[in-house]
């Protein structure tokens, strides 16, 4: 039986479960390199069992952060009989609170078979025909199980990864799961998320750039953030170089000016990090002190953007100059690079409503970043891409009402399985912009008044960063918005309060 478990638990002494006998085992090794978390790990060997944590299970600490208050939330993801479980992470509290507790969307034993009666060459051939256009296809396919919310019960299945192109020429790395005994399609998600010298940008008019001098020539590589490069792909969707030049001032505003584009995606880039640094107190979009590269002119007449978390860099192309320009506007950078934050954190699963809540996650923070830019030349508001668009409404998306664009919405009630994650994105979209401004839902006709913009964000961010999981659903991120506001500003003020009226606005209870 699937469960969401939120589970609040007095903070005793640990002893180990079942006398000592049965402990659970705990990988030696964090999946990010930092210490094991001693802590959490002696309240999970106690209370694993009502996560449905049995002797077939172990686990391995992904991350461990310590936020603002001094609570420690440390990750974890679940394997089953050695076979890794999506949907199985899960989150564990302890520290300056008076209660430690565990987060898990899944909360269940596994019985589950290891026993495929598909082969990998037969799941491969399963995935291939729900391909909608020609793929490469990775062999040797990975037995896994699958615990999305989107299945009634746990399912071994095998992750299918291919390789192709999108319909707009963005690159794609689908991973399709298919049932191991049945070779029924289960889901599929694409990993590739889309949406100090000076410069003239096409955008944001002259800004100021970190830039790194080599000798003779100046180099786009932000020496304050990370080492992060610029680079330019030219019109290739493979190679790239460096921008560099004899001068330090770059762009002319123009895009027929080629390091114009590079100076908006540069500095979007520098203003993301500062955001995340000074609002969130945050190193780095993964939180390590590293930077993440900047692609511009990637491909011709090139419609899109996007992150791609294998290379840990934002691809930006130049539109087609009929419906949209160079697609490097300061919300857009904020955008991509938000989905690298999510990837290091919740690992929001980009499908259903977890890829809704990861586009919305990437929505909410763009638009904070560019209220934080305070940028004239693109000042900010609740507009998604409206820097980009030609003619049209305007803009790709708006989070004070998503209905405006025809598909977008802006109550759960209008939800159905398998819609687009940037137009399911409209429903939490429209609770952050009722949380911090205010106003009425345009579906509901319920009204809310606003905490302001910088609450929002800060309880959002620790949403995601403390409480969502790889598999959270709109409903788990009201739970998870509620317990950030209670650890920011406790349950009896206007801000816990306005978080449950601004989630009912939108149909989630």
């Amino acid at each position: 039986m699937r469960k969401t478990l939120w589970l609040a638990m007095v903070s005793a002494a640990l002893v180990p479960a079942c006398g000592g006998n049965d402990l659970l085992a705990v990988d030696a090794v964090s999946s990010d390199g930092q210490a094991i978390s001693a802590q959490a790990v002696s309240l999970l060997q106690v209370r694993g069992a009502q996560l449905g944590l049995d002797t077939n299970d172990s686990v391995r600490q992904r991350s461990r952060h310590v936020d603002e208050q001094g609570q420690e939330h440390v990750r974890f993801e679940r394997l089953y009989r050695g076979l890794p479980v999506l949907g199985g992470d899960f989150i564990v509290h302890t520290g300056a609170r008076e209660d430690e507790s565990l987060t898990a969307m899944f909360a269940s034993p596994i019985p589950v078979s290891q026993r495929p009666q598909l082969t990998p060459a037969e799941a491969e051939y399963a995935a291939h025909k729900s391909f909608a256009q020609k793929r490469s296809v990775q062999p040797n396919s990975k037995l896994m199980i699958y615990a999305m919310p989107t299945e009634p019960e746990p399912r071994l299945a095998y992750e299918v990864i291919s390789t192709g192109v999108q319909a707009d020429g963005t690159p794609s790395v689908l991973h399709t799961f298919i049932d191991a005994d049945s070779g029924r399609h289960l889901d599929a998600y694409d990993e590739i998320e889309t949406s100090a010298g000076s410069g003239r940008g096409i955008h944001n008019g002259t800004v100021a750039l970190n830039t790194n001098q080599n000798g003779t020539s100046y180099e786009l590589i932000e020496v304050a953030h990370g080492s992060s490069q610029t680079v330019n792909m030219a019109g290739s969707t493979s190679s790239s170089t460096l921008f560099a030049q004899a001068s330090n001032d770059w762009g002319d505003g123009t895009a027929a000016n080629a390091a114009s584009a590079a100076v908006d995606a540069h500095y979007g880039a520098s203003k993301t990090w500062d955001y995340y640094q000074n609002v969130h107190g945050r190193n780095g979009i993964a939180g390590d002190g590293k930077g993440s590269n900047s692609r511009v002119h990637y491909s011709t007449e090139y419609n899109n953007a996007y992150w791609t978390d294998s290379c840990f860099c934002m691809t930006y192309g130049d539109g087609d100059g009929t419906q949209l320009r160079p697609l490097v506007a300061i919300d857009v950078a904020g955008h991509e690079m938000s989905h690298g934050v999510t990837s290091r954190t919740a690992g929001l699963v980009y499908s259903g409503e977890s890829g809704g809540l990861n586009e919305a996650t990437s929505d909410i923070f763009g638009t904070a970043v560019e209220f934080y830019a305070a940028n004239a030349a693109d000042p900010g508001d609740y507009l998604i891409g409206e820097k980009i668009m030609i003619g049209g409404k305007g803009y790709l998306r708006s989070m004070s009402d998503p209905t405006s664009d025809g598909v977008s919405l802006d109550n759960y009630s209008k939800y159905k399985r398998n819609v687009d994650v940037h137009y399911s994105s409209g429903i939490a979209n429209n609770f952050f912009y009722l949380l911090a401004e205010g106003g009425t839902n345009k579906t509901s006709g319920k009204s809310v008044t606003g905490i302001g913009r910088a609450k929002a964000e800060k309880i959002w961010y620790k949403a995601l960063t403390a409480y969502m999981t790889s598999s959270t659903t709109f409903k788990a991120a009201r739970t998870a918005t509620l317990n950030a506001t209670k650890d920011l500003y406790g349950t009896t003020g206007a801000e816990y309060a306005a978080v449950g009226v601004a989630w009912t606005a939108v149909g989630v209870n």
